[in-house]
């Protein structure tokens, strides 16, 4: 496998970071840039071996990720401190020694324990397509959405919809009392019956970890 240079991957004519950048600043989902050094940007993109004319490109570079609604939704990009980079959450290793591409890339986080992911023929959905692994299906769903699409949407408000009845009156204080590395543990779960009501149940600030060990013990078990 040739392996290029953080240098080269980045030396594109159409980055797309100034497209990312002008969406966050005209969002009206809160939106959040959380900076990176240049160089742990550069080393994040030479993991991924894609090019800053990609949105995956892009975030790995130029920012450690975004928080969306006021960090209900992080979007990965080269990491910082409570947050990995979309390789360290990917499980990725030097480039240099790797000859397989990825069965999937995982791209966001949410509060409840959500990930999302590109299928990269690992998670068998569609391949390209970034994934919702749900915490009240505990499965992973297609959005339908490439990953650049995805940002975007999601930039542009689309988490409203999305969610739904997942939020409840004063969501957005509790979400913004999290720290980077956690989420938010819902008892009864939102894959019981007891659960589906997110307003009533208990919820509680946990290591971001700790949940996603949860659902997938959950997950193995049902």
């Amino acid at each position: 496998m040739s392996v290029r240079s953080a240098a080269e991957l980045a030396a594109v004519e159409n980055p797309a970071w100034p497209g990312i950048a002008a969406a966050v600043h005209g969002s009206d989902s809160c939106a959040q840039v959380l900076p990176i050094p240049r160089a742990d940007g550069e080393l994040s993109l030479e993991a991924l071996q894609v090019t800053a004319a990609s949105a995956l490109g892009a975030l790995a570079l130029n920012c450690g990720g975004l928080l969306i609604d006021g960090g209900w939704l992080r979007i990965l990009g080269g990491g910082c401190a409570g947050l990995p980079s979309i390789g360290q959450a990917s499980g990725l290793g030097d480039p240099r020694l790797t000859r397989e591409p990825p069965a999937f890339l995982m791209v966001a986080f949410d509060v409840l324990g959500g990930r999302f992911a590109i299928d990269g023929g690992g998670l068998g959905i569609k391949p390209g397509s970034v994934c919702y692994w749900a915490p009240d299906s505990l499965a992973w769903e297609d959005t339908g959405l490439g990953h650049g699409a995805f940002v975007h949407a999601f930039l542009s408000g689309a988490g409203a919809e999305f969610y739904g009845d997942f939020r409840w009156p004063g969501w957005s204080d509790e979400v913004e009392a999290l720290a980077l590395d956690q989420g938010l543990s819902l008892w009864p779960p939102p894959f019981s019956v007891e659960g589906q009501n997110l307003a009533e149940v208990s919820r509680r600030p946990v290591p971001f970890a700790e949940l996603v060990a949860f659902y997938d013990d959950a997950a193995a078990q049902l």
